[in-house]
């Protein structure tokens, strides 16, 4: 009995130690399993682990030189922390009496801003008139500065993609900023050199297509449109505006603030009291090869370099003719059928336009022979073969004219404009005035604002 108690014992023992072992060795494989399911997570983890180590190495190494540039910045806010410089600055700009430059009006701002921070409204104004002013095609640089101190001071704006800061490349950024332009044959709007337009498309083809929706922003089509040869019409993605219809001048602040809220636009009204001048216009123009061009809105005709003016002694080169109907300009409240702008340009970029009325009468044999080859619809500029036309076969025999100061006539209407608008008009037959391929070509008389006006 004791014998077979023993021996069930045994069996139960030897069944129990069976049992836990298989349980063991259920136990062991899973944990293997799960072994060799973490593996390979493991080895990822490591893998993002260095990859995340070397990023960090990376910021670490772009946060040295942005350390030395905000100290630098803090000991450039400590110097003008007193004020002194802002209220000598001031005070200078005062004595002058005269409107600031949009490079001063920058200089204005950034003093402003060392001295009372991002949130002084005077400093936040000053670059927005730099903005406003400043001649989107020549003043690049401005435009950028102008555009980054407003984004740093806190405000909404567009900043080009070309002005923005290059982070680690500063000296590629320095370059797209001080890209080379030239004044193009239009009304004071410039160019890409050919040279860089080249290398500009060159890098804009290295960096692939861009989606269909990723549409400029509007400083970058301001820009863009700054920079058409002739003004052309704008295409989709551009601001658009127009002479007429809903696109008129009466809607062109929507989009060129300048030419809503500046104080000395363009064109005006001519009447008393005048102020006295007396210096004089000479004239030195030189026939060259015709090239003529239907904008959409205008027509224009391209000088080619070497016709001058001198204004009280100082060359300005003639560079294009646009032409209005009816005349921007009004003398005592009346317009002229129809006008010519003449542009002209000194080698420090200032920009003077001599306006010539038109009066219906006889058939004016210079107008015969422009007409004879402006396109009646828009297109690219026209170049007739073999044909020359001097520029002075369309100005009056007395050059006694009206000054003031103005603005662009079209968008953005950039108040940088000296005019001159010739007293004695010019013929033009009735048949020639129905010859022009628009009614309307002009903006109308702008409020005057106290300016002076002057006569020789």
């Amino acid at each position: 009995m004791k014998r077979t108690l023993l021996d069930l014992l045994l069996v139960i023992a030897l069944g129990a130690a069976a049992a836990l072992g298989w349980m063991r060795y259920q136990a062991g494989t899973g944990a293997a399993a799960q072994v060799a399911e973490l593996t390979p997570q493991t080895a990822g983890a490591v893998t993002k682990l260095a990859e995340t180590e070397k990023a960090l190495e990376a910021l670490q190494a772009e946060l040295a030189p942005l350390r030395e540039q905000a100290a630098q910045l803090a000991a450039y806010k400590s110097a003008f922390a007193n004020g002194e410089t802002l209220r000598d600055l001031d005070a200078a700009y005062k004595k002058e009496k005269a409107e600031l430059s949009p490079e001063r009006q920058l200089g204005l701002g950034m003093v402003r801003l060392l001295s009372k921070g991002g949130s002084d409204p005077a400093a936040v104004e000053a670059f927005k008139k730099a903005l406003d002013t400043a001649d989107w095609g020549t003043r690049k640089n401005v435009i950028c500065a102008a555009q980054n101190a407003l984004a740093s001071a806190g405000q909404k704006v567009d900043v080009l993609s070309s002005c923005k800061p290059q982070a680690g490349d500063p000296a590629e950024a320095q370059a797209q900023t001080d890209k080379p332009t030239t004044l193009a044959q239009g009304d004071g709007k410039a160019s890409e050199s050919p040279d860089a337009q080249k290398a500009a498309d060159g890098k804009r083809a290295d960096d692939g297509p861009k989606p269909a929706g990723d549409a400029k922003t509007s400083a970058e089509r301001r820009l863009e449109e700054a920079s058409q040869k002739s003004e052309p019409k704008p295409t989709a993605g551009l601001p658009p505006w127009a002479f007429e219809g809903p696109l008129g001048p009466e809607n062109w602040g929507d989009r060129y603030a300048m030419c809503a809220r500046g104080r000395k636009q363009s064109p005006i009204n001519i009447a008393g009291p005048l102020l006295r001048v007396k210096y004089e216009l000479i004239h030195d123009y030189k026939p060259g090869p015709l090239a003529i061009v239907n904008d959409g809105r205008t027509v224009q005709v391209n000088v080619a370099p070497g016709s001058r003016m001198r204004i009280d002694s100082m060359p300005f080169e003639l560079i294009s003719m646009t032409f209005q109907r009816p005349s921007g300009e009004q003398i005592d409240g009346k317009s002229a059928p129809m006008g010519i702008h003449l542009l002209h340009r000194d080698k420090a970029g200032k920009l003077v336009t001599v306006v010539i009325l038109m009066r219906e009468g006889n058939e004016n044999p210079g107008i015969k022979q422009l007409w004879a080859h402006a396109p009646s619809k828009e297109g690219p500029e026209v170049k007739p073969e073999g044909v020359n036309f001097n520029p002075a076969n369309l100005l009056p025999r007395e050059m006694k004219f009206f000054h003031y100061e103005g603005s662009l006539p079209t968008p953005p209407c950039s108040e940088n404009m000296t005019y001159y608008v010739l007293k004695e008009p010019i013929n033009i037959s009735r048949e020639q005035i129905l010859q022009f391929p628009f009614k309307v070509a002009s903006r109308p008389v702008q409020p005057q604002n106290g300016r002076p006006i002057a006569t020789n």
